[in-house]
């Protein structure tokens, strides 16, 4: 299989652009309200948390890009990199989207561990699509148990560290279970 071509990395870059450009649209701010931007924020109980560049679910992003990839190749096995990196931009873009409307926002706060959760910056979310590019061209330059291996690390990693990772945060959001946020609370 070719790797990403120059169309690849323009559509990638447009899709991108496409998606900051909603985002703004929305009324979602730029940059941390805060008026800083940081390469990492580490607190996930403060106002900076998904407003920065990174923070602990950018490994959930690079997560989304391994899952991404793996879907690719099974529903569209002889597709282009290219082309299968952008749907899964664009399917990533759609959970951000969607990830920034009150509809969800409200859910966050009401049964996950982000209690004052307001949403992303456009930097954040445009920053966690491009953190599922990374996990999406990774995968598709590793062996397939090196990247489920990859993953269940950096589950582990996050849940050992903030109490929380992709598995959870998606088992709160659909079907929060009282005592797993009891316990995420510490």
């Amino acid at each position: 299989m070719a790797g990403m071509t120059r169309r690849g990395w323009l559509v990638a870059a447009a899709l991108l652009t496409l998606l900051a450009a909603i985002l703004i649209a929305m009324g979602r701010p730029p940059i941390c309200p805060c008026g800083t931007v940081s390469l990492w924020h580490g607190v996930v109980q403060s106002n900076q948390n998904s407003q920065q560049i990174s923070d602990w679910y950018s490994f959930s992003h690079v997560i989304h890009g391994f899952l991404f990839y793996g879907l690719s190749r099974w529903l569209m096995p002889r597709a282009p990199l290219w082309i299968a990196l952008a749907v899964a931009i664009g399917i990533e873009g759609a959970w951000e989207i969607l990830e920034n409307s009150p509809i969800i926002i409200d859910r966050y706060r009401e049964v996950t561990m982000a209690y004052g959760y307001a949403g992303d910056s456009v930097l954040n979310s445009v920053s966690d699509a491009a953190f599922m590019l990374l996990g999406f061209l990774a995968a598709s330059r590793m062996r397939w148990q090196t990247t489920v291996a990859v993953a269940i690390a950096f589950e582990l990693f996050t849940l050992f560290a903030i109490r929380d990772n992709l598995t959870l945060n998606v088992l709160m959001l659909v079907s929060p279970v009282e005592a797993i946020k009891d316990w995420q609370a510490g």
